[in-house]
């Protein structure tokens, strides 16, 4: 530096390096003045590129490691071999450093995608280096990709809990068409129960089904996901339900509301707004008991458990009606699914459901274990001939109702179940509020049966504790049981052996 501040040019500068290196004098080794370490001329190494090493402190290059561009790994997936067992499939991580500086030569192993959501922008020329990048997409779904974008979200599908039913949906409408808007609600798995109800109006089979599914007594009746009949509806004779209501469950129990069989106000609906019937049918009764017959074959294809409710025991022309229906039941398909014969399996494949006896709105009388028992022997008689399975599956004695009763009372024991009326604040304050001591009027009035709710609870326990048996010859996931019993519904339909009986009755 000069007197007056300035730098002298060439001074500090890359000439006066140079300069000095030609004038030193070569010496032998350890005899150079500079020092222990520097016994020979410092000669700067070549790169491969041709250019010089830079000078000074070298800054340690960090890598960046990149993943592979979605179009080049949905290609080498679809070129790589199939083979038979499934490989797990990893995220490729691709370790590149960084580049020198832009120089001219130097081309990166992996060019990066200009655009995408899986490239990664490397490094200007200039920028300091950074923390290593890493970008690992997931591969678990990339069956279900499609152009190369994965949608994280797609593997969390299968964790979600199934889609909760606020109400029931058609199955079958009132003009007897099947409906595919159940379809959306299940599910690829076997682990199912199917119950369907089959009774006479007005006899409480939405309630029922209702309360054995998703609700409870002390609800409001018009929350129910079954549609109970309203007080109009009641005033005026008419029914709630049409065709088949459709209602399944969290814990994958599929649940078949009907409309009452033989129903007079279907009847007199039908006569009264001169609806059309179908040609193959001449009177409206016969049209009636038609459809009754279809859906109660129908259910005795396609459930494990069908319920029969009544308000009074017994009805002699509801233990015909069943056995006409078991008689038009169409046969078990093969495992070759050829549903076209009437015929075709022998006795011992067919399948049969368990038919489970529901008497609703029991008297207090009805629960004396003699009553009970005569009416065990009264069923079994007039169910001796059938193939369903109407014993040994519930039991009353296993709840507890009737304690000290041992299981050898009921030599006959079919599967029957007794349901009080169901009890109001009302009603439960008037049995409370008796005419003895004060004391006594503050208990309970004697019922001789235990509460609506708990019966309600060990009935529910009951049917769901029923075998699953198998329905066809083949295992049935839900989805599978939806095609299946459609399949079944329009064979029933069209069924020869229904037709006969039609004209019979005409």
């Amino acid at each position: 530096m000069s007197e007056s501040g300035h730098s002298q040019p060439g001074m500090y500068g890359q000439g006066r390096r140079r300069r000095r290196r030609r004038d030193r004098d070569p010496g032998p080794p350890g005899q150079n003045l500079s020092g222990p370490s520097r016994d020979r001329d410092y000669v700067p190494r070549e790169r491969r590129d041709g250019s010089e090493e830079p000078t000074g402190p070298l800054l340690q290059k960090t890598p960046i490691i990149l993943a592979k561009p979605p179009g080049e790994r949905i290609s080498s997936k679809s070129s790589a071999p199939a083979s038979g067992a499934p490989s797990l499939e990893k995220p490729i991580m691709l370790i590149k450093t960084r580049d020198e500086g832009g120089k001219p030569g130097n081309t990166p192993d992996v060019p990066p995608s200009a655009s995408g959501a899986g490239s990664v922008k490397l490094e200007r020329e200039g920028q300091r280096p950074t923390q290593p990048v890493y970008q690992i997409q997931n591969r678990g779904m990339g069956s279900a990709a499609s152009g190369g974008a994965v949608d994280p979200v797609i593997g969390q599908t299968k964790l979600l809990p199934p889609e909760k039913m606020k109400h029931s949906i058609k199955l079958v409408d009132d003009q007897m068409n099947w409906c595919d808007s159940a379809m959306e609600y299940l599910r690829d798995q076997t682990d199912m129960l199917v119950v369907g109800v089959i009774g006479l109006q007005g006899t409480g089979k939405s309630t029922i089904m209702s309360l054995l599914s998703a609700n409870s007594p002390e609800e409001d009746q018009r929350a129910y996901v079954f549609r109970a009949q309203t007080q109009e509806i009641k005033e005026r004779a008419g029914n709630q339900s049409s065709g088949i209501d459709f209602y399944i469950t969290q814990e994958r129990v599929i649940f078949l509301d009907t409309q009452p069989i033989l129903s007079p106000s279907i009847l007199d609906h039908l006569i009264n707004n001169d609806r059309k019937l179908p040609p193959e049918y001449n009177l409206p009764h016969t049209y009636v008991e038609m459809q009754s017959l279809q859906i109660t074959a129908f259910l005795f294809t396609v459930c494990h458990v069908v319920i029969v409710i009544q308000d009074w025991f017994t009805d002699i022309n509801l233990y015909r009606f069943l056995q006409t229906a078991e008689m038009l039941k169409p046969s078990t398909p093969s495992a070759s699914h050829d549903s076209t014969g009437s015929s075709g399996a022998d006795d011992g494949s067919e399948y049969y459901p368990h038919i489970v006896f529901l008497q609703n709105k029991a008297r207090r009388e009805e629960f004396c274990p003699r009553n009970l028992k005569k009416m065990h022997m009264a069923v079994d008689k007039l169910m001796v001939h059938s193939h369903l399975k109407y014993k040994g599956t519930l039991s009353m004695l296993d709840c507890n109702i009737f304690p000290g009763l041992s299981r050898d009372y009921l030599e006959a024991e079919v599967n029957l179940f007794l349901l009080p009326m169901m009890e109001n604040d009302g009603e439960d304050a008037l049995t409370r509020a008796g005419s003895g001591p004060p004391l006594f009027s503050l208990l309970p009035g004697y019922r001789g049966h235990p509460s609506f709710s708990s019966l309600v609870s060990k009935f529910r326990s009951q049917i769901l504790a029923m075998s699953r048996s198998q329905l066809s010859h083949t295992i049935l996931t839900e989805k599978n049981w939806f095609h299946y019993a459609a399949r079944i519904w329009d064979g029933v339909k069209k069924s020869s052996a229904l037709s006969e009986y039609s004209r019979l009755l005409s």
